[in-house]
């Protein structure tokens, strides 16, 4: 039955809550963002804000700007990885050695909404005046966001790291790989977009928070913290079981849980996990209804116990099937939640990825059409996403400090001649 309050929200936005078309707008459209970041984590949230139609200031440090402008691959020296994670940016590139640079930067810094760094240590631009203390005293409503490998705070707090680093940090890359082997490498920046996704999150709050209050505040966002923070059960599970349960490797298949692990199927490797309630539904899908009431396999702990005697089971019952495709609809008619093992490119023609727009096509004006992941989350007050490129180096000098800072055409002429300002092919 549809209250009052339904109605109105139908009659406002349509059916589904989704705002039409031509009433909508960029949930950002009013945030000016200075982003002194490059690489990754940081570039991570200021294109997340970009897409969601925040006013992005890129500021790099000249001569090559972004050190992500050099990471491969790179065709006609233009990189596609700095492609993807800076669309939507406008470039100013300033040279520090020069202390006008500097008083730009500042003068950026100080009209912003938010401030966005992830330099290693803190000091590199507390001694270039441009820290979150510095300012807040010209602007106390700043939101200013500190992305770094270990925090603010801490005896590593000044420690140089990056992604891979965070890895091993965190506990994380302990529990990757097989228990007889080595510690497992996740070849993905799940650090780095880990962090960008956390620090999205917290400018959101952030800016709420001012708009309820008009206090502005410092954000502290370790790439280690966010990627401790996915350990599930590993502190609390070693505690409870009065240390018997000790985080480790498990390669394939869950220490705890069955069936919860990579099972080889007719063709390849299918990833299956099934809780203690959809146990029974394995059963009926294998047509071994005796293994429901077997009590060897009465709960989850008795079935991970004995898991080196269930796995082959499963998996001489996969190898009936003609192809892995025929094994998973069984599987899912069973309500049994399964999948294959997808690669990355597999995804480009995925009808999943493609039906929710996750490999999006993009133009440059260097390298033409290229893919990148799309954006994952769904609003319905603002299904279009707007169309980014990702600029050339100092691509927006002039229109920036004539637009923000009300710098003439001679102002900006002299600070190139003197090289000030810097500007780049690609």
């Amino acid at each position: 039955m549809r209250t009052d309050q339904t109605r109105f929200v139908i009659q406002s936005y349509g059916e589904g809550g989704r705002v039409p078309e031509e009433q909508q707008t960029l949930m950002l459209d009013d945030v000016h963002v200075v982003d002194f970041s490059q690489y990754l984590a940081g570039a991570g949230v200021s294109r997340m804000l970009a897409e969601m139609g925040a006013d992005i200031t890129k500021v790099e440090i000249g001569p090559v700007g972004d050190g992500g402008r050099l990471l491969p691959v790179l065709k006609d020296n233009r990189s596609g990885f700095f492609i993807q994670h800076n669309r939507g940016k406008k470039s100013v590139a300033l040279n520090w050695e020069h202390s006008e640079a500097l008083e730009i930067a500042k003068a950026l810094a100080v009209q912003a909404d938010v401030v966005l760094e992830n330099f290693g240590t803190a000091d590199v631009l507390k001694r270039r005046g441009l820290d979150y203390e510095s300012i807040r005293e010209l602007n106390p409503s700043v939101i200013y966001l500190s992305v770094s490998a270990f925090g603010r705070t801490g005896p590593w707090a000044n420690k140089p790291g990056f992604d891979f680093i965070a890895q091993a940090a965190s506990g994380l890359m302990h529990m990757t790989g097989s228990p007889s082997g080595p510690p497992g490498v996740v070849w993905s920046a799940i650090a780095d977009n880990n962090a960008a996704v956390h620090g999205f999150a917290g400018l959101g709050y952030a800016l709420y928070h001012r708009e309820k209050t008009g206090q502005g505040q410092f954000i502290d966002l370790a790439m280690v913290d966010c990627l401790f923070h996915h350990h599930e059960m590993a502190l609390e599970a070693w505690h409870l079981s009065d240390a018997e349960f000790v985080p480790q490797r498990m390669g394939q298949h869950h220490e705890l849980v069955f069936p919860v692990g990579l099972f080889q199927g007719p063709e390849s490797w299918i990833a299956m996990l099934a809780l203690d309630f959809q146990w029974e539904n394995v059963c009926k899908a294998m047509d071994r209804l005796d293994l429901i009431d077997d009590p060897r396999y009465a709960d989850i702990s008795d079935r991970a116990k004995r898991r080196d005697e269930l796995i082959p089971v499963v998996e001489e019952w996969m190898s009936t099937f003609r192809s892995d495709q025929d094994l998973l609809d069984h599987l899912e008619k069973h309500r049994v939640p399964a999948s294959p093992v997808l690669s990355p490119l597999d995804a480009i023609d995925h009808p999943q990825f493609k039906a929710r727009d996750m490999v999006r096509w993009v133009d440059d004006p260097i390298l033409g059409s290229v893919p990148i992941p799309g954006f994952p989350w769904k609003f319905s007050t603002q299904t279009e996403l707007p169309e980014l490129t990702a600029p050339l180096l100092g691509e927006h000098n002039s229109q920036v400090l004539e637009n923000k800072l009300g710098y003439d055409a001679e102002q900006i002429e002299r600070l190139k001649l003197s090289g000030v300002l810097i500007e780049g092919p690609t």
